[in-house]
């Protein structure tokens, strides 16, 4: 087996300064990226990948493969909280197995945005069907774990107001911008698009090493309280994503023989959601415990997935 892609991605400026991130909150370091800022950088990346996708759209062909990678891609975001929400429940409570599943259902954008920069490594094209495909598979995910908790919860005081939350989970700002976004450069003209492309492609990878060192400042403030929790919520939030991305580059085979479409399924599989899925639980889910769900997957998940897991679905992929 070959580990030069992983050597490689270990080496990416952008992991490295998410490991910054972690070292600088170990050794108490003031360092932080104010809130705002953060803000803006998360807003630019959904933005650019969304409109560099909805770019890429506009000069493919609708086909039949496409409709079926649509379908594959909201299968997944309905199998994966299914399945995972009754292994969880085993050891967590109601209320805290709906809300992971559906961030283990459901997609991260900043992982597939450093995905789509890792493909570009490889010399290999995202295609924009893709983006529409991880826009897709926000909404699925959250309604599988809202509908899982209310047929499951046997506490009548914490009724789920269903049609707030399913409205939240299509409305959230990260899958309307990201949707926006494509759009938009699905309607701009080469020429027009050629107007802003300084600022959706030269940009785009500092903004991403920025937005992945406040990412590693993030996870390593919640490292310790996480692991008071015990170890099978690391274990889930370790395995779970490998199996799962591991899976699906080899099933995915069967739905295209494209190498960049497969990695990227490979990487939404494997990926939990920290921006959309704890924001939809907030409103919906009080009772589900954040301190759990949002440490498993950014502070586990997501260094697994740009570290090891990348390499490992690229090779997958290429060797199936």
């Amino acid at each position: 087996m070959n580990f030069d892609l992983l050597l490689e991605n270990l080496t990416n400026p952008a992991l490295l300064f998410f490991v910054l991130g972690i070292i600088a909150v170990s050794v108490k370091s003031d360092l932080e990226i104010p809130a705002n800022s953060s803000r803006f950088i998360s807003l630019y990346l959904l933005f650019a990948i969304g409109f560099k996708g909805g770019q890429e759209l506009s000069h493919e062909a609708f086909t039949s493969e496409i409709a079926l990678s649509m379908l594959f891609g909201v299968f997944l975001s309905c199998a994966i909280p299914l399945y995972t929400f009754f292994l969880l429940k085993r050891k967590l409570s109601v209320f805290d197995a709906g809300a992971i599943s559906a961030a283990y259902g459901s997609v991260s954008a900043v992982t597939f945005v450093t995905a789509a920069s890792y493909l570009e490594s490889q010399q290999l094209e995202l295609h924009g069907h893709m983006v529409a495909i991880m826009a897709m598979m926000e909404s699925p995910a959250i309604i599988v774990g809202l509908l899982l908790i209310s047929i499951f919860n046997k506490d009548e005081t914490e009724v789920i107001k269903k049609r707030t939350a399913i409205k939240h989970s299509f409305t959230n700002g990260s899958v309307l911008l990201i949707l926006g976004s494509l759009v938009i450069g699905f309607l701009a003209n080469a020429k027009q698009a050629e107007g802003i492309k300084p600022f959706t492609n030269d940009l785009f990878k500092g903004f991403l090493a920025i937005f992945l060192l406040d990412m590693g400042i993030n996870s390593g403030r919640r490292l310790k309280a996480f692991f008071s929790f015990g170890v099978f919520p690391f274990l889930f939030a370790a395995l779970i994503p490998l199996i799962n991305g591991i899976i699906v580059a080899v099933v995915s085979g069967f739905v295209t023989d494209d190498i960049s479409n497969r990695f990227i399924f490979a990487i939404l599989a494997a990926s939990a959601s920290y921006i959309a899925v704890p924001a939809a639980m907030k409103i919906s889910v009080p009772k589900a415990n954040s301190g759990l769900f949002l440490p498993m997957a950014l502070a586990i998940t997501f260094p697994i997935n740009i570290t090891i897991g990348m390499p490992i679905y690229f090779l997958v992929v290429q060797n199936t």
